[in-house]
């Protein structure tokens, strides 16, 4: 499969296929009178990346990440840390936006009652 059905295929852009050839990770990935040709087990991998850039990581992470894939089992518990570091900051921002929202709620509040006080009198 071409770089270009693999884009349409699997909705992957254009962008993240390239970046993807260039880290040199796709040891699958044959390049056919000039155009690279993508297997299944790429598919997956690239499934992974975009997953993996939709929670949050970087592109130096992703690469970082898929070295470590692919250097096998011995890797997990560094990729598990990696998955654990970005749990965390999300939770902290989860955290921080719940304390936005309890001040604007509070805000909002406060506006409410003013109207009210003015509406009895």
């Amino acid at each position: 499969m071409t770089i270009h059905e693999a884009s349409q295929r699997y909705k992957i852009p254009i962008e993240v296929l390239r970046e993807y050839e260039s880290w040199g990770l796709c040891g699958a990935v044959k390049k056919v009178m000039g155009a690279w040709q993508y297997d299944e087990e790429d598919i997956r991998r690239l499934s992974l990346i975009m997953t993996l850039h939709d929670v949050g990581f970087s592109n130096q992470e992703v690469e970082n990440y898929m070295r470590l894939l692919l250097e096998g089992k011995n890797t997990e518990q560094e990729r598990l840390e990696m998955i654990r570091r970005h749990r965390d900051s999300t939770l902290d921002e989860i955290h921080f936006r719940q304390a936005q929202l309890d001040r604007l709620d509070y805000l909002k509040y406060k506006i409410q009652k003013a109207d009210q006080k003015s509406e009895n009198r």
